[in-house]
């Protein structure tokens, strides 16, 4: 594997295989990879065992020294599992990764990951875990804001049907009740209250590469993202296969034609 260690950013519209891709990315590269989507979920989580909502799915008031208080009673981190090569989500000790996928969670998370002591609290979690280089991390303001500085920014799109689909298919195998214009709703919700919130709204970096993956099947995104990391950690080899002086432009959009 290659020696030289880099962030990798990847950011994107909700249900564009960000995590999909990140994992794949992760293990091909022996890289860590960090689900930070799952950090937000986990507090969403907490804050719905703690009954901190109205019932028309609104935010009850909370002011600043409370929500303070509160995050001091999160705890999150991942710990990897064999049996499914990621690491799992904890929230408080627990083993959380499926109860954060239910709708419910779904419903809520843009509205909490727009609270900024959470983001605060989350970037810096985020920011420590990609110390050491060596690490893919997908989310929503990871090259605009947790790493700025990430080597490899890749930005995910794809046709707001194709994500409603594959959503509600990953959500029917797990065994959760939902239908797909619940799943359609769910993701043009979550679309406008990321794009528009006030902390870390979700933007395309400057440098980033767009990956459009409306018409890709998982292995050809993985092949492509998978180039452009070694193109970054082991320029040399890529010059040597080019039989170039590697100063080609970097292709500012991957879309596929279908």
């Amino acid at each position: 594997m290659p020696s030289k260690k880099i962030v990798i950013a990847i950011d994107g519209y909700s249900s564009c295989g960000k995590s999909t891709i990140a994992k794949a990315l992760a293990a091909k590269l022996s890289y860590g990879y960090v689900d930070t989507g799952a950090m937000y979920r986990a507090v969403t989580l907490f804050f719905l065992q703690k009954n901190i909502f109205h019932s028309e799915k609104g935010l009850k008031h909370l002011d600043h020294e409370f929500l303070e208080e509160i995050m001091d009673h999160i705890s999150i981190f991942f710990h990897y599992n064999p049996a499914v090569g990621f690491g799992e989500i904890y929230l408080n000790g627990k083993n959380v990764e499926n109860e954060i996928r239910q709708m419910m969670v779904s419903d809520y998370v843009s509205a909490v990951s727009a609270i900024k002591e959470v983001r605060i609290k989350m970037v810096d979690l985020q920011q420590k875990m990609g110390l050491q280089r060596g690490i893919v991390m997908d989310g929503r303001d990871i090259g605009t804001t947790v790493f700025p500085d990430a080597e490899l920014k890749l930005f995910m799109q794809a046709d707001p049907e194709v994500r409603a689909v594959r959503r509600f298919d990953e959500m029917q195998s797990k065994g959760i009740a939902v239908t797909l214009d619940e799943v359609r709703n769910n993701i043009q919700s979550r679309d406008y209250e990321d794009t528009h919130r006030k902390e870390s709204p979700l933007t395309q970096a400057s440098d980033a590469i767009v990956l459009d993956n409306t018409f890709l099947t998982p292995a050809e995104q993985l092949e492509q993202a998978y180039a452009l990391a070694i193109s970054i950690i082991q320029p040399e080899e890529k010059k040597t296969q080019n039989g170039s002086d590697g100063s080609e432009k970097k292709t500012a959009d991957l879309s596929a034609k279908n």
